[in-house]
């Protein structure tokens, strides 16, 4: 990649020169030797940030906001019915991504060449596992970040607002653990390459790369990925789970986009080019952690064939993994870093094929369509 109007090279901001280099992308899988650990230290530099200013709506749209977080709450043990039958093998089938009309089974160049039934089935059971334990750990990132945010955003709105994802937050890493404990009986530890990213965040000491980092990339992938799988599934306890869950982080993402919007109209060229590097960055570990690459192994399947494999599809296949950044990509254009400099970001957005839904509506614009009085 050449390096434009002052932008890192790729090595500096990933930690390798080339985006799809596999053998980079397993050995931060591969440096993960701590799957078993129970606590996680990381280091968090930021200050805490008093403000005396007590006068509510000087930013309206996050007081219509932390009013609508108010009315919304809801109680993941009265609200959703937990003696539902849940078969974990059933719950969510991956054969669309893996079916007969991929070439994933019948090609024998496939590291999956020959599966049947039998192992069909078992491959969706552990994906299906893999997934929400990741939404899990990701969600307890979510949590953390977001008590962050309450010590550290200047304004009081965004305080009171912040506030009342802290509790969202917490819901939601109660329900995905209860729901893996008691329905799935099968967990995952935290994929190599989210952990990275959730790190980097806490780590930071700005408030603004917190918000960006979690609000806009984390939270906006998981509510594209809360959408994909409440499509796709009929399971009743896990799709109304799901939608109550979409029901928050709706409103958290369009917290992150109505908070930055005037911070970054205020910032000059450099930070501005720091906040465009840092949100590429996400968008390619996040892409990274898709690759599910604990399921390839628990299932005795080749890893780096497989991930090369998966890398090389034609851009027509990687619908799923597009679709991921279907909430983000517009959210970062209402927010100027798409175009911002030389338009560096939107290079990179094309480059790794996400550039399709700029056009979107970007989520402070629709949450409100995810209401939980919508969710029916």
């Amino acid at each position: 990649m050449t390096v434009t109007d002052g932008h890192s090279s790729d090595s500096d901001i990933l930690g390798r020169s080339d985006v799809n280099d596999v053998d980079a992308i397993l050995e931060i899988c591969a440096a993960n030797t701590d799957v078993d650990e129970v606590e996680h230290l990381v280091a968090d530099n930021s200050d805490a940030m008093f403000t005396w200013n007590y006068e509510k709506g000087e930013r309206p749209k996050l007081e219509k906001l932390y009013e609508k977080a108010k009315t919304a709450q809801w109680n993941a043990e009265v609200d959703l019915d937990w003696s539902i039958d849940v078969d974990p093998y059933e719950a969510f089938s991956i054969m669309g991504e893996l079916g007969p009309e991929t070439g994933w089974t019948t090609e024998p160049d496939s590291p999956i060449y020959g599966w049947g039934d039998k192992e069909m089935r078992e491959f969706s059971y552990e994906s299906f596992s893999w997934r929400l334990s990741q939404f899990l750990h990701g969600e307890q990132g979510a949590l953390l970040c977001t008590a962050k945010i309450v010590e550290t955003v200047p304004f009081y709105d965004a305080k009171l607002y912040a506030s009342t994802q802290v509790m969202d937050e917490a819901r939601h890493v109660e329900v995905f653990a209860k729901y893996l404990d008691t329905k799935v009986e099968n967990t995952y530890p935290i994929n190599a390459h989210l952990k990275l990213l959730l790190d980097d965040i806490i780590n930071d000491s700005r408030w603004d790369m917190t918000y960006l980092g979690m609000q806009i990339m984390v939270e906006g992938l998981a509510l594209a990925a809360f959408g994909f799988m409440h499509n796709l599934v009929e399971e009743p306890l896990l799709k109304k789970l799901l939608r109550y869950v979409m029901s928050d982080e709706a409103r958290h993402v369009a917290f992150g986009v109505l908070s930055l919007q005037e911070v970054y109209q205020g910032l000059g060229q450099a930070e501005i080019r720091e906040r465009q590097e840092f949100a590429f960055e996400a968008a390619v570990r996040m892409r990274d952690r898709f690759l599910q690459q604990e399921v390839w192994e628990r299932m005795g399947v080749p890893i780096k064939p497989m991930v090369d494999r998966i890398l090389d599809l034609p851009e027509e296949q990687k619908i799923f993994q597009a679709m991921l950044f279907s909430k983000i990509v517009p959210n970062i254009k209402k927010l100027g870093l798409l175009d911002a400099g030389d338009g560096w970001l939107r290079d990179r957005f094309t480059e790794i094929g996400v550039i399709q839904f700029e056009d979107w509506t970007d989520t402070s614009e629709e949450y409100g369509d995810f209401s939980i009085e919508n969710a029916g």
